[in-house]
């Protein structure tokens, strides 16, 4: 079985390895790396960056090459399209059970899968707050709180932009530095 082809639902070791670079071809590989030099030509890239997708549909590797060239291309709601499928990818690997109980901070802390879905769901959150979809990004965060409650991954500063925002802005409860934690307002 070709590694690009892999049902990762079926094998969660290989989703793992796959969010750190492994099991993707060479052809896809070179895909992602061609359309990395194309910079400044964003329509051969994004047509190099499909094809490679396509070949490795539910590799996370080319879902994260598209997310960022959506992303630091300022086309926000292309890379939350793509942040929704790397999430749905990554569900699938973890399995139906995945979030019923919240992982254990070793697994939030090393599991390349955890790790990897619970990036997602706080990037999802925070292009949600950039588009204004303030609803979805506050069930993200309550979701993403849920599975890290100690916030290893630092979604709680989400969490107080967000109610900062809310707030109307800065205020005299309202610190003027990064805090790490959540949130009371979730």
């Amino acid at each position: 079985m070709n590694a690009d082809s892999l049902r990762f639902g079926d094998d969660l070791a290989a989703f793992a390895d796959s969010v750190i670079g492994a099991g993707i071809s060479p052809h896809v590989t070179a895909l992602i790396e061609q359309a990395a030099g194309l910079y400044d030509e964003p329509g051969q890239a994004l047509a190099l960056l499909e094809r490679a997708r396509a070949a490795a549909p539910r590799h996370p590797g080319p879902l994260i090459a598209l997310y960022r060239f959506h992303f630091y291309g300022h086309r926000l709601e292309q890379a939350r399209a793509v942040g929704e499928d790397a999430l749905t990818i990554a569900r699938v690997a973890l399995g139906p059970h995945f979030g019923d109980v919240p992982p254990s901070e070793e697994a939030t802390r090393h599991d390349a899968a955890v790790r990897f879905y619970l990036f997602v769901t706080k990037g999802l959150a925070y292009l949600n707050m950039r588009l204004g979809e303030l609803d979805e990004a506050r069930m993200l965060l309550r979701a993403l709180r849920h599975l890290d409650p100690k916030d290893v991954v630092g979604g709680g500063l989400l969490s107080h932009v967000l109610a900062r925002h809310e707030a109307g802005g800065a205020n005299e409860n309202s610190p003027d530095y990064t805090v790490r934690g959540w949130s009371a307002s979730l």
